[in-house]
């Protein structure tokens, strides 16, 4: 019992001892640094964790804003088909404003010129495919590569299935091929265009909006597979019973068959 009351005794001054030593002043700046760095990483967690909450909100309206616009657009043209039809008339569809180019065939016996304009359209690789804007200048080119082409006219279903499953971004100075699995990726680089999210991208794309030019060209070529069931005769044009030039909106199945 004596033993165990000496040990005590000399545990508590021991205690005392170390309690009056002095800490070093170093010592006392690092954990001063430790415990200010700490504060401000709780502060700036907590900052981007409402951010980002305000991000997915705004993000969440805006997907409902373009399913009610595009609901609307759908819910219209159905109306005026209606209306047509009971008074007898002829509906006039409106035109494309959208078109999707694809290539099918390969360089053997290829004039420059339509080298060129293949590379321009940056269908540079077989199956490769990009959106581009329905104008008169964009359809003069086109005609002139027809036999190297099949495009159309895209839905907004095709729209969607191409940037989902094979959409990649050009991200960085190298303009390195990313995909598209993160909405800070897009907000990076067309962030300066209102674009923020994956589905501010296809309305842009699906509408040919002001930052259309922006988005076409932030988006690598597509590539696409070998279609089920294969190609009828890539050397005959669409209404020849072959595969290349315009198929306007039977495009949409060929894309989903290469997809």
């Amino acid at each position: 019992l004596a033993y165990a009351l000496n040990v005590s005794s000399s545990s508590h001054e021991l205690a005392k001892m170390v309690a009056q030593t002095p800490v070093p002043e170093s010592v006392l700046k690092k954990r001063k640094t430790a415990d200010r760095l700490n504060a401000q990483k709780a502060t700036e967690a907590a900052e981007a964790r409402k951010t980002r909450i305000a991000k997915t909100r705004t993000i969440f309206k805006r997907a409902e804003t373009y399913v009610k616009e595009y609901r609307a657009e759908e819910r219209s043209l159905i109306r005026l088909r209606r209306e047509a039809k009971r008074t007898g008339n002829f509906f006039v569809e409106p035109e494309a404003k959208l078109l999707f180019v694809m290539r099918i065939r390969g360089i053997n016996a290829m004039h420059p010129k339509i080298k060129k304009i293949l590379q321009l359209l940056r269908l540079r690789q077989l199956h490769n495919g990009v959106f581009v804007k329905a104008n008169k200048a964009t359809i003069n080119m086109l005609r002139k590569v027809e036999p190297y082409i099949a495009y159309g006219y895209p839905n907004l279903k095709t729209v969607r299935e191409l940037i989902y499953k094979r959409g990649y971004g050009k991200v960085g100075p190298g303009k390195d091929r990313i995909p598209l699995n993160d909405n800070a990726t897009i907000e990076e680089a067309l962030g300066k265009s209102g674009i923020i999210c994956t589905e501010d991208l296809i309305h842009e794309i699906v509408s040919v909006g002001p930052g259309f030019k922006h988005a076409s060209n932030f988006l690598w070529p597509f590539k696409l597979s070998n279609p089920h069931g294969g190609f009828k005769q890539i050397t005959k044009h669409f209404i020849e019973g072959g595969d290349n030039g315009n198929r306007e909106h039977e495009i949409n199945d060929l894309i989903r068959r290469m997809c």
